[in-house]
């Protein structure tokens, strides 16, 4: 699979100047990591959601989330697991391969469910990448963690990876912050070859407060979230190379995918008039508010993003691939002969490139354009989007 993979050839050539790298589940955990991108989640009791899979697979979805935690009511989690063994039977059924799938993930509510979903998938189960695990701290993480080496020991399948997701009072609550990061820390450091990234649960970080923030603010104008994010990255995310992938929060609000502003798509974002009839669209479709968290997302060290609805998706990919200017800055940062440090002039000539300071970011940013590609030069955002909704 690859991101924008679902358009053609062709059209794909005529967008990137650094096509998006093709990946499969066997590709390493760092560029899997990188790779996550908008990461739609789907109820487990979707009665076709094997159909549901390869259909958002087909518009440009790489990763997914079955879900048998908040999304269904406890009532349901039996017909959940009962309805996820029959779907994954069905695309074994049909002879989908991995490669021809998102990566799939089943989020569970216990460590018990894990290896008894995978027992109970049988063959089916290698078409399955892991596991996200709720609630995620210290006194809970061992167990979810033990559970998904246990199951993957067992089935036989070469890895199963596991997405904690860090939502508990205690890390909100000002006065155990920093002894549950430490936890988290030690918990997931245990584990580093498994833990492919960490979700973060604002929906749940609000709930303790009874906030919800409106289509026009991110999470980031939520002061008290914003914090938590801080502090989460700092911990858990450095730069140092003992950091983990942190994913952004889930954006809330929707409106159909097929109403989607196509006459603005048309206009070019560079042309002052077509500016505000694009931002009076997004707006209208809540959009705006996504596109300027996904943006937040990136300059406060998160990658990727937990999405509820299909009309989320594309947008938040093509703000992840890496512009052209992105690209030569980080280029002529790692070039060899920069090795030893020094500052110069950005090929653009608009902005100073100090090489010891910047090469953390520089590494990040190529990583990002093997997996989403780099931007030609006159290629924008409304570009991307338009080819991705292959309007």
């Amino acid at each position: 699979m690859r991101h924008f993979g679902h358009i053609a050839p062709a059209a794909r050539k005529g967008l990137f100047h650094q096509e998006p790298a093709e990946f499969t589940l066997a590709s390493p955990a760092r560029t899997l990591a990188a790779a996550l991108g908008a990461t739609l989640y789907s109820p487990a009791t979707r009665p076709r959601l094997a159909a549901d899979i390869r259909k958002q697979a087909g518009r440009g979805v790489v990763s997914m989330v079955l879900c048998l935690e908040d999304s269904i009511s406890d009532a349901d989690v039996v017909d959940g697991e009962e309805n996820l063994v029959r779907q994954f039977a069905e695309l074994e059924a049909e002879g989908a391969g991995a490669g021809e799938l998102p990566l799939l993930f089943i989020r569970v509510r216990t460590p018990e469910q894990i290896p008894d979903l995978v027992r109970r998938l049988g063959r089916s189960a290698r078409n399955l990448a892991g596991f996200v695990l709720p609630k995620f701290n210290e006194s809970r993480g061992a167990a979810f963690l033990d559970a998904v080496a246990h199951a993957e020991a067992v089935s036989g399948l070469p890895r199963l990876y596991a997405m904690p997701v860090l939502e508990t009072p205690d890390l909100l609550h000002l006065e155990t912050r920093v002894q549950a990061l430490a936890g988290i820390s030690r918990t997931v450091n245990r584990s580093r070859e498994r833990v492919l990234a960490l979700r973060l649960g604002v929906t749940d970080f609000c709930s303790v407060y009874g906030l919800r923030r409106t289509p026009d603010m991110t999470a980031y104008d939520v002061q008290i979230v914003a914090g938590v994010i801080a502090d989460v990255v700092n911990v858990l995310s450095r730069a140092d190379g003992t950091g983990f992938t942190v994913t952004g929060p889930v954006w809330e609000y929707f409106r159909s995918q097929q109403r989607l502003f196509k006459p603005q798509l048309r206009r070019s974002p560079f042309l002052e008039e077509g500016v505000e009839e694009l931002r009076t669209a997004l707006i209208e479709h809540d959009l705006d508010g996504l596109l300027r968290e996904v943006e937040l997302d990136r300059a406060n060290g998160l990658l990727g993003k937990t999405c509820i609805h299909p009309a989320h998706v594309t947008p938040v990919h093509a703000l992840s691939v890496v512009s052209h200017e992105e690209f030569c800055d980080a280029q002529d940062i790692l070039r060899p002969e920069r090795d030893g440090g020094g500052v110069m002039r950005s090929a653009y000539t608009n902005k100073m490139n100090e090489v010891k300071p910047h090469r953390a970011w520089a590494e990040r940013t190529m990583l990002r354009a093997e997996v989403f590609g780099v931007a030609k030069e006159e290629v924008g955002f409304v570009d991307l989007l338009t080819a991705g909704l292959q309007l």
